[in-house]
């Protein structure tokens, strides 16, 4: 979002900032940002919380029709915050200036608001996005606000869990009455046989639960009508 008057300053891509978020690892974030004018444009670059983020730079000139890359790195985080939503906000300000200007000769009142004088604000939020893993099903499971739908997956897990525990020492208990050559009660295998079932069943459920989006259905196809 920009303000200010006649045409734009800069473009800015893109125009959030998402952050791939990883526990006790920094990330970052590259902000493109081109100077659309025959002037130079000076910048700088605010946050709402400046302790948790590094920008480089967070000010300069871009000569006129030029582009400046401004790396935006999310410090290392000891835990995940609530449902990976973020309320941290940029401010991204420019305003032209004079030609040669460089950073340190920029006066103090370069980005204050005054009558006339042309300056733009873009706003922009930030969005943090899980890391996931190939090798854990679990880390490509959808964050959810909803706490019903976390503790359907909850209790999706502890069934699947009690049910593969079972299942192996029912294994176990097997193994040894083969080992003792004694013959093998058909309860027992038909105790066996439904367990594995079960788990079959949970693992499916879970997948399908928490895996797969909904698909959109097809309208019904009319019948033919009579020529």
């Amino acid at each position: 979002m920009a303000s200010g008057g006649g045409d734009k300053l800069v473009t800015i891509d893109p125009e959030e900032l998402r952050f791939q978020v990883e526990l006790e690892k920094p990330s970052h974030c590259d902000l493109k940002v081109s100077n659309a004018t025959d002037k130079s444009v000076a910048f700088k670059v605010k946050t709402t919380s400046p302790k948790k983020y590094f920008v480089h730079p967070n000010s300069g000139v871009i000569p006129p029709w030029d582009t400046c890359i401004i790396r935006v790195t999310l410090q290392a985080q000891l835990e995940y915050p609530p449902d990976m939503q973020c309320r941290d906000k940029f401010l991204l300000q420019s305003t032209p200036v004079p030609p040669n200007n460089d950073t340190e000769e920029l006066p103090p009142n370069t980005f204050s608001k005054e009558p006339g004088k042309q300056l733009e604000e873009y706003k922009l939020k930030v969005v943090y996005v899980a890391r996931t893993d190939r090798g854990n099903p679990d880390a490509n499971i959808k964050q959810n606000s909803d706490p019903s739908y976390n503790q359907a997956i909850q209790t999706a897990r502890a069934a699947r869990d009690a049910a593969v525990k079972e299942a192996t020492q029912l294994q176990q208990e097997l193994d040894m009455v083969k080992k003792k050559n004694k013959k093998k009660s058909p309860g027992f295998s038909i105790r066996l046989a439904i367990t594995a079932g079960l788990i079959g069943i949970m693992i499916g459920l879970l997948l399908k639960l928490v895996l797969s989006s909904p698909q959109p259905t097809s309208p019904p196809v009319p019948p033919p009508t009579a020529g």
